[in-house]
Order: structure tokens, then sequence, then C-alpha cells
């Protein structure tokens, strides 16, 4: 199974971005899937979930400013990111709690690479 995840770069403040994040491999079955990120010199964090269903729950820190969306069908999530500031620069990963048809019915977590979002005021 791999994530790969796409669409950071360098942007300015109020700006937007939209990261991809596509599951590939042998997947039975994708329960949540999530983005967290990372700045220099901190812990990764968990910025929003959104379960197979399509309920999203947010950090409070992206609250009303981010939203994630779910193509189930294309085992792919999404983050647009608007009205971006500077402490929202980070490495972004994108996450996945995957069933491989040979994992006899247990879930784990799978990453993404990372990528790269600065934004400059």
């Amino acid at each position: 199974v791999q994530l790969q995840a796409s669409g950071g770069g360098l942007v300015q403040r109020g700006g937007s971005l939209r990261l991809s994040c596509a599951a590939s491999g042998s997947i039975d079955s994708i329960r949540n899937m999530g983005w967290y990120r990372q700045a220099p010199g901190k812990q990764r964090e968990l910025i929003v979930t959104i379960t197979s269903s399509g309920t999203s729950n947010y950090a409070d820190s992206v609250k009303g400013r981010f939203t994630i969306s779910r193509d189930n069908a294309k085992k792919s999530v999404y983050l647009q990111m608007n009205s971006l500031k500077p402490e929202d620069t980070a490495v972004y990963y994108c996450n996945a709690n995957i069933r491989t048809y040979y994992s006899t019915g247990t879930y784990r977590d799978y990453w993404g690479q990372g990528t790269q979002v600065t934004v400059s005021s």
C-alpha cells in the first residue's frame, strides 16, 4: 500500500492551495483518512480527519479555512486550504486507516511521504 501526496508549494499570506493524496495497492477497505502537519521544531499535529461516510473533524487552528473531502472510488483525500497564514507553514502528511486483502481483517495506519507548504508573509 502506498499513499502519494501532492499539491504543496509556496504561497503568499491569504492565498490558497489544494493538497491531494491517493492510496494504491491491495486495498480492501479504507476507514478514516486525514491530514497531519509538522512545522520545524514541532511535533506532528492532527489537523483534520474524515470518515468513510464523510464526517469531518477539524482542529481549531484550521477550522473555517481548510476543507477536507474524499473520493472513495478513487481512494483519495483532498485538503483545500484557504486564507493561508505563515503559521500554516509545515510539511503536510496524509494518513489513512486501511485494511488490505491479506490483513485478516486488521486495519492499520499508512502515511504519505509529506508535501511542503510554505506561506510567506
